[in-house]
C-alpha cells in the first residue's frame, strides 16, 4: 500500500505498533510510529488498486501532505481526509494516531462530501466534533456486542456527514449521538480541572468548545452543571479512599478537591454513597470489598454510545451549538 521509511537521515528500520478492527464497510486503526516519511505512488496504486478513503487523526504531531495538485499542512488534534485512490507522499514525527478507513461501497452515499474535503482543512467545529467523535468510537468498540457492531457503519456514515458538512437535518438524524460526543468533551474538561477552584460553566465552555446554553441542557438530567461537577469530584475522592497504600488526609482529600471543609465533604460524601469517608478508608484497608459503590456519572440523559446505536431519541431539550 505504501512506501514507508524513517525521516531522520542514518535511522534504520524503525518499531512501530498498529491495532485493527474491521467492521462492515470500513476499519478502524491505531498507530503508533516515530518520524516517518510515507509514499503512495501510481505504481503502488496499480499494483494495490484500493481507493478507499481514509481519516487520520493524529495527537502529537502536525502533518504535511502533498498529492502533487495540492498540499495541506494538518495540525495535530483535527482529522484530516485523503483517497487512497490518489498519489501523496506525507511526512510527520513520532505520533500515536487513529485512521477510520472507508470503503466507497458503502460510503458511496457520502462520497461527494469525502472527495471534496480531501487534502483540504475541514472546517473547525466540524472537525473537533469528528476528532471526538472517533475518540468515543475507539473507546467503545471493544465493548460493544456483535449487533450494535453492526450498526457502525451506518452511524459512523451519518456522523461524518454531519461534520463535513452541517445542515439542521444532518445533525437531527445523529443528534443522539452528538450529544454523547459533547458529553465526552465535557466531561474531559472536568476532569481536566477537578482540583481547580476556578471550575465553573465558564471555563468547561471555553475547553469544551460549547455554549453556556448547550452545557445547561447537556448537564439538566445530572442535576446541573453545579451537581455533575461535585459527583465527579465526590467519585474521584472514593476512588482514592479505596487505595489502601495512599497516606492523604480526608481533609487533605477535601481540600485537594475544592471543598469548602472537611465537614461539608463527609456530609456531600455520605449523601451521596450513603457511608461516611472513615468506613470507606477503614474498609479498604482492611482488606475488604468497597462498601459503596463508585458514584459514576449517570448520563440517561445522552445516552450510552451502545444505546444511541440502537436508536435511542434524543432529549426533547437537545440543540447543537458547533461554535467557529
Amino acid at each position: 500500500m505504501f512506501d514507508t521509511s524513517p525521516l531522520h537521515a542514518g535511522d534504520e528500520g524503525f518499531f512501530a505498533r498498529a491495532r485493527a478492527w474491521t467492521l462492515s464497510g470500513f476499519t478502524i486503526n491505531t498507530v503508533t510510529a516515530p518520524a516517518l516519511s510515507v509514499v503512495r505512488t501510481n505504481t503502488l496504486i496499480r499494483r494495490e488498486p484500493v481507493d478507499h478513503w481514509a481519516i487520520t487523526l493524529s495527537k502529537r504531531s502536525a502533518t504535511w501532505l502533498d498529492s502533487g495538485s495540492a498540499t495541506l499542512a494538518a495540525e495535530p488534534g483535527l482529522p484530516f481526509v485523503v483517497s487512497l485512490g490518489q498519489p501523496m507522499k506525507n511526512k510527520r514525527e513520532a505520533d500515536d494516531r487513529i485512521q477510520l478507513y472507508l470503503s466507497r461501497d458503502s460510503f458511496h452515499g457520502i462520497g461527494t462530501l469525502l472527495d471534496a474535503s480531501c487534502m483540504r482543512p475541514l472546517q473547525r467545529a466540524g472537525a473537533t466534533l469528528l476528532a471526538d467523535y472517533m475518540r468515543l468510537l475507539l473507546r467503545n468498540l471493544p465493548s460493544l456486542d456483535e449487533e450494535d457492531a453492526l450498526r457502525l457503519t451506518d452511524a459512523t456514515r451519518a456522523m461524518i456527514a454531519a461534520c463535513l458538512a452541517p445542515s439542521a437535518s444532518r445533525i437531527g438524524e445523529v443528534q443522539p449521538l452528538v450529544n454523547v460526543t459533547l458529553m465526552e468533551r465535557v466531561r474531559r474538561a472536568i476532569r481536566r480541572h477537578l482540583h481547580s477552584s476556578t471550575l465553573g460553566p465558564e471555563l468547561i465552555c471555553r475547553e469544551a468548545a460549547t455554549s453556556r446554553s448547550q452545557l445547561y441542557r447537556l448537564l439538566e438530567g445530572e442535576g446541573g452543571v453545579g451537581h455533575y461537577i461535585q459527583k465527579q469530584r465526590l467519585s474521584e475522592a472514593f476512588a482514592l479512599l479505596c487505595d489502601p497504600p495512599a497516606t492523604t488526609t480526608i481533609s487533605a482529600i477535601a481540600e485537594m478537591l475544592c471543598f469548602a471543609d472537611s465537614s461539608s465533604f463527609a456530609r456531600a460524601f455520605r449523601r451521596e454513597f450513603g457511608v461516611s469517608p472513615s468506613d470507606v478508608r477503614d474498609a479498604a484497608r482492611g482488606g475488604l470489598p468497597p462498601l459503596s459503590a463508585s458514584a459514576g456519572v449517570n448520563e440517561a440523559g445522552t445516552g450510552s454510545f451502545a444505546a444511541c446505536l440502537r436508536g435511542v431519541p434524543p432529549p426533547a431539550s437537545a440543540i447543537l451549538d458547533l461554535r467557529p
